[in-house]
């Protein structure tokens, strides 16, 4: 048994139960709830690693937990929805969903994805950790937009920008190689990784979230530009 937790906020008996054990056998430790608002209380006291995340929930539904948790930690995030329910997989990741599944799933198709978002967010982790002997002090200045990828902060005109962990990756991504294009299979392999099973929307969505907040001047010469039929490129 690992020390990396995974909190299921589920109100399916059954289901928690299947997910309980699948998850345990892979050596990991389970919390689970089936309420909403307890689920988010348990996240806040057990700092899990990672969070099974169900839409629909009794005392607070899951896109409001998703919502709350974004706001307090980098958490990764995978939700469950009911089948057909598309505005609900748009809506958890505009909310900052990191991945998403839709009920009936496969449990080896979760666990899999399970193991590439922990991943990944260790991954993150230890290139975040000024220490780690991976970790360089760089930073990549691009007009008036400067990025310091050891302290992971991003400053417009001096102005310190708020990004979530995946804007943070993906402007920097863009900025590291301005005026190439990427297409969004190229963004979601490089920001994600390979093992992400989610949909190129995903791209989509974090590209207007960064440009919301990179754009908000009028006379701001940093730029993403939309490439029809390839993805994108940053310019400035």
């Amino acid at each position: 048994m690992t020390d990396t937790c995974v909190l299921v906020i589920e109100d399916e008996e059954n289901l928690v139960e299947v997910l309980r054990y699948n998850l345990e056998r892979e050596g990991y430790q389970v919390c689970a709830s089936n309420n909403g608002i307890q689920g988010l209380e348990t996240a806040r006291k057990a700092r899990p690693d990672l969070v099974i995340l169900d839409v629909m929930l009794p005392g607070l539904d899951g896109l409001e937990i998703c919502r709350i948790l974004r706001r307090e930690s980098d958490v990764p995030i995978l939700m469950l929805t009911a089948r057909g329910e598309e505005i609900d997989r748009v809506v958890g990741l505009e909310l900052g969903a990191d991945d998403y599944m839709t009920k009936p799933f496969s449990v080896r198709e979760l666990i899999v994805r399970v193991r590439g978002m922990l991943r990944r967010s260790r991954a993150t982790t230890d290139a975040d950790t000024i220490d780690s002997p991976r970790a360089q002090h760089r930073q990549i200045k691009v007009g008036d937009l400067e990025i310091d990828l050891v302290r992971h902060e991003a400053r417009l005109r001096g102005e310190p920008l708020t990004l979530k962990p995946k804007e943070f990756d993906l402007l920097s991504l863009l900025a590291s190689h301005r005026g190439r294009a990427f297409t969004r299979e190229q963004i979601l392999e490089r920001v994600w990784g390979q093992d992400f099973f989610g949909e190129t929307r995903t791209v989509d969505v974090h590209i207007r979230w960064i440009r919301e907040k990179i754009q908000s001047y009028s006379n701001c010469p940093q730029r993403i530009i939309t490439i029809r039929g390839v993805g994108y490129r940053l310019e400035g």
